[in-house]
């Protein structure tokens, strides 16, 4: 498989005022926290307009059934008014929508799409079918609703198509040096393994891979890195960045046991290696990271990520 650069569908830069979507391809949120994030995005200067299932309750502890999760995500894509597509929150079930996705629509309509967690799996199979960019940040009922959720630099950043850097500041710190370039490619570390062995598996191959989870223990992050790297997942990946892990402890351990595991599952990797990266599951200032782009790590005395290519065009 070739390591090049992905063929980017580039979708338009949004500007302030521009009118976003907010879906729920997962699980529900409480309504309180739906209403902070929609306010926070009016502050911000942006028109949101919620999807019609995206406040549904169950079944299960999906927000409305498959069909209605899908046609809220399809109707998005479409709206003409609509610039990005936010969504509401991770949780679980949108695994149930990878095959219903309608792939035409979407690439005839491209938009950013911001998400994490459970949604890493839609965001990458439309990043590695479609050339979509993954927009690896903050969501209304999760970050928004905050007061302190959101890396606003870097969430500007990304949709206007300005490159931009992160680092120590936002929590990146070395655990094996050296540089590197290439595709930046990754997410949610429990919900790419549950990828592996389905027509979903992720595109791992001659990428800055980043990863994160949270509430998982060492000895689970050591296993699910076993598996990617007994599934070749980790061949050719050209270095390696860890978010920032949240509560990725074990009771009664030493609060180090996470690094010292990570560099012994990665023992006979190469490539340079970084943690800390608030992006994702985070305590604060959820920064955006733009997957499908060219980008630089550089992991040292001083650490940092370059978002070199923009991910949306003029």
């Amino acid at each position: 498989m070739s390591t090049g650069p992905l063929s980017l569908l580039r979708p338009p830069a949004v500007a302030a005022g521009s009118g976003v979507s907010v879906i729920a391809p997962a699980s529900f949120a409480q309504p309180d926290r739906l209403e902070r994030g929609l306010e926070a995005l009016r502050i911000l200067d942006f028109a949101p307009r919620v999807g019609t299932s995206a406040q549904t309750h169950g079944p299960l502890y999906f927000a409305g059934t498959r069909e209605q999760r899908l046609t809220d995500l399809h109707a998005a894509f479409a709206d003409e008014d609509t610039s990005a597509v936010l969504c509401l929150r991770g949780g679980y079930g949108s695994n149930y929508l990878l095959d219903g996705l309608d792939l035409e629509l979407i690439a005839s309509h491209p938009k950013p799409l911001f998400a994490y967690s459970d949604l890493t799996g839609i965001q990458l199979r439309l990043l590695d079918e479609l050339g979509l960019p993954a927009f690896h940040g903050p969501m209304v009922a999760a970050d928004f609703y905050l007061d302190d959720g959101v890396d606003l630099l870097s969430f500007h950043a990304a949709l206007a198509g300005k490159p931009y850097s992160v680092g120590s500041a936002e929590g990146m710190r070395a655990l094996k040096p050296g540089n590197a370039d290439g595709v930046l490619y990754g997410g949610c570390l429990s919900i790419l393994v549950s990828l592996l062995g389905t027509r979903f598996e992720p595109r791992t191959e001659g990428k800055l891979l980043f990863l994160e989870d949270t509430g998982a223990k060492p000895y689970q992050v050591d296993r699910m890195l076993w598996q990617l790297r007994e599934a070749g997942k980790l061949d050719g990946v050209r270095g390696i960045i860890f978010g920032e892990m949240l509560d990725c402890v074990s009771p009664g351990a030493q609060p180090e046991l996470l690094e010292e595991t990570i560099l012994s599952a990665l023992e006979a990797f190469d490539g340079p290696i970084a943690i800390g990266l608030r992006s994702g599951h985070v305590s604060r200032q959820n920064v955006t990271l733009t997957f499908g782009v060219q980008a630089g790590l550089v992991v040292g005395d001083e650490t940092s990520l370059d978002v070199r290519e923009s991910a949306v065009k003029p």
